[in-house]
């Protein structure tokens, strides 16, 4: 009855919290459409209010881990 030995399980509990930056604006962007069946020149406010979180988005980047190259080259230095 109980999980069989290598299967893969995901625990919902733990994805369920992550933070959705602009779920609301999309949702409402998209709903716009529907309702409107498709039509972008209606939901002008709505396309910009997402565009304005997203752009907010893309500034928080996190620190770059560096090039590949340089992390493939650290990894084989340590399998000599």
């Amino acid at each position: 009855m109980g999980r069989k030995a290598g299967s893969l399980y995901i625990n919902p509990k733990k994805f369920g919290s992550l933070h959705k930056p602009c779920m609301k604006e999309m949702t409402t962007f998209l709903n716009c459409l529907a309702v409107n069946n498709n039509s972008n020149d209606k939901c002008v406010r709505h396309k910009e209010l997402l565009s304005a979180c997203m752009d907010s988005q893309a500034t928080n980047k996190r620190k770059s881990w560096g090039s590949i190259n340089y992390h493939l080259q650290r990894l084989s230095r340590g399998r000599k």
